[in-house]
């Protein structure tokens, strides 16, 4: 009889529980690593999440530690589910416990600040593993409605071909179906400036513009991304799959969404302090739009929407200036 898949996820948010949720559904003994021990021990007393997916039943075969080595001993797959701007100095901690040959999955959807680098290539220096040992969760994966088995499907991305198609066997269940793609680039990248374009249509709502204005950012929205994975290599035709327009049309139109519902607060006249403050989790977009845009200005990519969020969120802008700026831009042919 073959031993069981293990899997590690390091982090218990909304997204890492839910993830994690999957594993354990899909057959795989799971292992959360959890910064507090009260949470901790709340997973394996009450088999709930508390404090991000209250009153979700958590399955048998998931449990949860406060000790990372113990999380991650002979782990077959180790998932990264932390802020994408703390990655960098939690996987400095955890790579010497790391199990040899353990595949390392990304479920972050970020642009790290200062480097501009996506998170495979964050986790590549870092734990200086290649590629093939990388992989990536993405697409229209909202985490309470994957907690409650609500149907989705999702993008495993990894340079090896083989390597995602494990992945995927170990995380496919009845309500949740996920694809293999090859383009990392072109994936991560649709994670990451969805975020972005959510804040903005988040904006648009607080401000009551209605949805052609709604429409109009999302598929202006798609295009700059578009426009900027090509210029790092990904294939166009990512962007229209799950990992692209499925993230981005699910992120701009739920409630559920962290960053959507940031932008909404911030649309509707609140100051950014005020918006942190009533925020429980992190919306990545906020800190990623300005990683985002160097990115972009790296590469001489023009990303309008982008600058216009950087503008209202960081450099105080208001939003109503912001709008009159952006819809004033000169006139251009569609497909350029």
């Amino acid at each position: 009889m073959s031993k069981p898949v293990k899997a590690a996820v390091m982090g218990t948010g909304s997204w890492g529980t839910a993830f994690g949720m999957v594993l354990a559904d899909a057959g795989c003994e799971v292992t959360l690593w959890a910064r507090r021990a009260g949470l901790a021990d709340a997973v394996n007393s009450t088999r709930t999440n508390p404090d991000y997916l209250p009153g979700v039943e958590l399955p048998r075969n998931l449990r949860a530690t406060t000790d990372a080595a113990e999380a991650t001993r002979d782990a077959d797959f180790t998932v990264l589910a932390v802020p994408s701007q703390t990655l960098r100095a939690n996987l400095a901690d955890w790579t010497p416990l790391l199990a040899p040959g353990t595949v390392l999955v990304s479920l972050m959807k970020g642009v790290e600040l200062g480097s501009a680098m996506r998170m495979s290539e964050v986790i590549e220096d870092v734990a200086k593993v290649g590629p093939d040992r990388i992989a990536v969760v993405t697409g229209p994966n909202l985490a309470r409605e994957i907690a409650a088995r609500m149907p989705a499907a999702a993008v495993v991305a990894c340079t090896d071909e083989a390597v995602a198609q494990r992945l995927q066997a170990h995380s496919h269940t009845p309500y949740f179906r996920p694809y293999t793609n090859t383009d990392v680039v072109g994936c991560e990248l649709g994670g990451a400036v969805k975020n972005v374009i959510g804040l903005a249509v988040g904006i648009a709502d607080g401000m009551g513009l209605g949805d052609n204005a709604k429409g109009s950012l999302i598929t202006r929205g798609l295009a700059e991304t578009t426009r900027l994975g090509m210029a790092l290599g990904a294939d166009p035709l990512t962007f229209s799959g799950l990992a692209g327009l499925g993230d981005l049309v699910a992120t701009c139109s739920s409630p559920l969404s962290r960053n959507h519902t940031f932008g909404t607060n911030l649309g509707k006249g609140m100051t950014l302090q005020e918006t942190i403050a009533v925020t429980k989790q992190t919306a990545e977009g906020v800190k990623s739009c300005e990683s985002v845009l160097d990115l972009a200005r790296r590469h001489g990519v023009d990303m309008p929407i982008t600058e216009t969020v950087v503008g209202i969120v960081h450099e105080g802008k208001p939003p109503v200036v912001a709008l009159k700026e952006l819809m004033s831009r000169s006139a251009k042919p569609e497909r350029r």
